[in-house]
């Protein structure tokens, strides 16, 4: 496919996409698929994507035979292609779509112990020690925290609204009442930071589902704007306005990877595993799991039932009898 024909194709997409509200993190991952697709099959021309089945199964079988990926990415994958032809291309599936599936490993979730999570926080400094602390003691997933405006959190009713999470669907899980302080002087920082912002002539914050056009100047008001914004102004790809975004994930990624070099603990830790630390702590404090599938936003109890294999220490509970001897 010609540079120009390819150009013209990824354009679509972009807009659809846009005109669907999907994420910025999803539209980089869709277009990269789709760019991976066209350069897989060599495709020279828009009509070259036609019989899109067979070419979907020949790719994601690619991926999965020699390129070797997860599940989810192969998943991944395949929701791009779906999209591509079913919202941009107008070419509904006739045919079953019957590629070699990547081989499924259920993986037990690596979890810290609360002596491990007490030495590592505090090695965490700045900015990212707060959002460190809000994975763990409300059980956010990395860009959910980030995503937070000021008015999602409520102190005084222990509650954090997450908005649009996994599955665009909102929740409330707890706040911890113990950061109140912190995320008070935090705040007034950037409250000022805005107010810099707006005499600048900026301070307008992304607001979804065009709300902007309902409430004209709504995206200048405190309460939309980001807990955690970015330090510096960034032109927005979707409208070429510019705007003060939120923190960039690496940020924090990075700030977790230095303090556990420091720290010594023998463990590949993520910002993920802040949150399954907090759903593996409640557990053993005796929370109910339908709770804490709540608190996790979790589609199914199946997925959150996960977090009952890592209390079966010790192989499903069982003590070693090389422990009963005195040896």
């Amino acid at each position: 496919m010609s540079s120009t024909q390819n150009g013209k194709i990824m354009d679509d997409v972009h807009d659809v996409m846009r005109l669907h509200h999907y994420s910025i993190h999803t539209e980089r991952s869709y277009c990269d698929w789709i760019k991976r697709y066209i350069q897989f099959h060599k495709m020279k021309s828009r009509d070259e994507l036609n019989g899109g089945e067979a070419k979907i199964e020949q790719f994601l079988t690619h991926l999965a035979v020699n390129g070797q990926v997860a599940p989810s990415t192969q998943n991944q994958a395949m929701n791009a292609l779906v999209f591509l032809y079913k919202k941009v291309l107008k070419h509904p599936f006739d045919q079953k779509i019957d590629a070699v599936r990547a081989r499924e490993k259920r993986r037990i979730p690596v979890v810290m112990t609360h002596q491990e999570v007490e030495s590592l926080i505090p090695l965490i400094k700045g900015v990212p020690h707060l959002v460190v602390k809000l994975l763990y003691g409300s059980g956010l997933r990395i860009t959910e925290a980030l995503r937070l405006r000021v008015h999602d959190i409520d102190p005084n009713l222990k509650k954090i609204t997450v908005r649009a999470g996994k599955g665009d669907k909102d929740r409330v899980t707890t706040f911890p009442s113990s950061i109140t302080s912190l995320l008070n002087n935090h705040l007034s920082t950037v409250k000022n930071l805005h107010e810099q912002d707006v005499l600048q002539g900026y301070g307008e914050v992304y607001l979804p589902y065009a709300l902007d056009r309902k409430y004209p100047g709504a995206a200048k008001e405190w309460q939309w704007q980001y807990v955690f914004p970015a330090g510096n102004l960034l032109t927005d790809p979707g409208s070429g306005v510019v705007r003060r975004h939120h923190m960039d994930p690496s940020v924090i990624n990075k700030a977790i990877r230095n303090a556990l070099q420091k720290s010594g603990i023998p463990k590949r830790v993520t910002a993920h595993t802040f949150r399954h630390s907090f759903a593996t702590h409640l557990l053993m404090r005796g929370t109910d799991i339908r709770t804490i599938q709540a608190l996790l936003g979790h589609k199914d109890v199946s997925t959150t039932m996960i977090y009952t294999h890592v209390l079966q220490q010790g192989g499903h509970g069982v003590i070693s009898p090389l422990d009963d001897l005195d040896l």
